[in-house]
């Protein structure tokens, strides 16, 4: 199943949560689109913080092509990572698995989300948008690999009727199928 013959609106897209099994492929995504990718180890500690974790694997059959993770903290929801594998980049992956952490962050009692992405990473920027995240500050530096600053970005109130309504649109205007399976509390 190739990514580029396949459009959006065809894909049928599962969101679970992620198990030891889905870290090869897992890491695989991780070392093609991070220059500083984490490790084994670290997805193996974040994976055992269940009750204040979220970690989510997307599927398509059983291929894994993106994931992302969520921290909780007191009523705020911290986005830890987000990647969707480069040859099915622009299938609305991102948006299905951000879509997934958010309404699992609203479910476990977050009144807040929080985000830091690369000052250089206009489309990922565009896509926190679109879930209301507004630039609140800048960590310079933060990626020291590069040295590159890192823009922070809130979305508040997100458990709002109107954040409600926002995370409502979003599911709407992704065609295709997304089955986003009840995470681990």
């Amino acid at each position: 199943m190739a990514a580029r013959i396949l459009r959006p609106e065809d894909l049928e897209v599962t969101l679970s949560p992620m198990r030891r099994r889905h870290l090869r492929s897992v890491l695989r995504i991780e070392q093609q689109v991070y220059p500083r990718p984490w490790s084994l180890g670290l997805f193996m500690s974040e994976l055992g913080y269940r009750g204040s974790r979220a970690y989510v694997v997307a599927r398509i059959g059983s291929t894994v092509v993106g994931y992302g993770g969520l921290m909780l903290v007191a009523d705020d929801g911290h986005v830890t990572t987000l990647a969707v594998d480069p040859p099915w980049h622009r299938h609305k992956l991102g948006t299905r698995v951000l879509h997934c952490l958010a309404t699992a962050a609203v479910d476990r009692g977050a009144k807040n989300l929080t985000l830091e992405v690369r000052a250089s990473n206009q489309a990922a920027q565009a896509l926190y948008r679109t879930f209301g995240f507004a630039p609140a500050g800048i960590r310079k530096g933060y990626y020291v690999e590069t040295n590159e600053d890192a823009i922070i970005m809130w979305a508040n109130d997100v458990d709002s009727p109107d954040y409600a309504e926002r995370l409502a649109a979003i599911q709407s205007g992704v065609a295709g199928v997304t089955v986003c399976e009840e995470l681990d509390p």
